[in-house]
């Protein structure tokens, strides 16, 4: 056991069984040893690896994507481009570079970057010299003006509730222990309000994921659109509703046992996009739309053609094999989906078709 699991052994046993986004939170983001505020987590000697670390074709692909929605929307003389939780800033690295092309710009820009985590930011400092970014630790905190924002693989991480269906309300599911280890539980039934608009919609039995901190993130960022212009991208893996149990633990490019040795592993769950488009309002969001379709219908295939055509050998194996991952309905290309959100009164995104956030029963193309 862990220095962090033992912790929370006595914690538990002190005051009883936690919850699940209580256990997340101490796992990721305890100050001494949680996994994020330890150690650089991605690349192929981290844990896992993440879109814009497979190929730089990604990050292009949304830079690109961002700049056709400044200059839809008149390409307003001063805004902001940020970027929440940016990783080792590889993905802001290839934003930047793929938007120097366009007049203007950078230019009108000020770049910003919500991430918490110290190592991380040094990262992302070394990644982005030059730059200057503006750090914050939460999305209230970025600079006033028109917000053109990313999230990749960022709403996943943040810590969720489990409830499990009872015969008229929910038990929450909870990590308890015997002295000696954790283990799974579950608490009293009791009413759950977040969750009323669908007790009657849930059969007996079954298990629904609430993630509390993201609501408050997008109506923040929908506030910020609807009021000053931009836009958002969310990519993450997930669908429309909370499909059941998906919490799950990463290290080692592999998934682990959630309870054994707390700190040590990426802990994530399936993103539900809906919850966040509506509580986006008044912004519009759109449908979800594959990975792959999106990079696809935004010209992903041509730019790998183009980038082949200069390579041979291992290199030119490895180029095809990222976009491959990208895109193949077998990899990254239907397990993450993609979401917009823009001012009600905006052009359509590019490659993503508006739908209004309330939509019940979305499903994903």
């Amino acid at each position: 056991m862990t220095p962090l699991g033992r912790r929370l052994i006595a914690r538990i046993v002190r005051t009883g069984p936690i919850s699940v986004s209580e256990y997340m939170t101490e796992c990721l983001l305890n100050p001494r040893d949680g996994y994020y505020t330890t150690r650089d987590p991605l690349g192929t000697r981290g844990d896992f690896i993440t879109a814009p670390e497979i190929s730089q074709m990604f990050g292009e692909i949304l830079g690109l994507w961002l700049a056709q929605v400044w200059l839809d929307q008149g390409r307003p003389p001063h805004f902001v481009l940020a970027e929440l939780g940016p990783g080792r800033g590889t993905l802001m690295a290839d934003i930047l570079r793929a938007t120097a092309i366009v007049e203007g710009f950078h230019a009108a820009m000020r770049l910003a970057l919500v991430e918490a985590s110290p190592v991380l930011r040094a990262r992302q400092k070394a990644a982005l010299r030059g730059q200057e970014p503006f750090f914050c630790d939460h999305v209230g905190d970025l600079p006033d003006g028109p917000l053109f924002l990313v999230a990749n693989e960022f709403f996943d991480a943040l810590p969720i509730r489990q409830f499990l269906r009872a015969d008229t309300g929910w038990h929450e599911r909870q990590i308890g222990t015997d002295g000696s280890r954790l283990f799974w539980g579950l608490g009293p039934e009791r009413g759950i309000a977040a969750l009323d608009d669908v007790l009657q919609t849930t059969p007996p039995g079954h298990l629904v994921e609430l993630n509390a901190p993201a609501l408050p993130l997008a109506e923040e960022i929908g506030r910020r659109i609807a009021k000053d212009g931009g836009a958002a991208l969310i990519v993450d893996y997930g669908d429309w509703e909370s499909r059941g149990d998906t919490l799950q633990a990463v290290a080692g490019h592999g998934t682990v046992d959630p309870l054994q040795d707390p700190g040590t592993a990426d802990l994530t769950a399936h993103l539900a996009f809906g919850p966040l488009a509506r509580a986006a309002a008044p912004a519009r969001a759109t449908t979800l739309v594959p990975q792959g379709m999106f990079l696809e219908r935004l010209g992903i295939g041509m730019r790998a053609e183009r980038l082949a055509a200069k390579l041979s050998g291992p290199a030119r194996e490895q180029h095809i094999a990222a976009h491959k991952r990208l895109t193949h309905p077998d990899e990254m290309g239907t397990l993450f989906k993609v979401m917009g959100l823009c001012p009600p009164d905006a052009p359509p995104l590019p490659a993503l078709e508006p739908a209004a956030p309330d939509v019940p029963g979305h499903d994903t193309p």
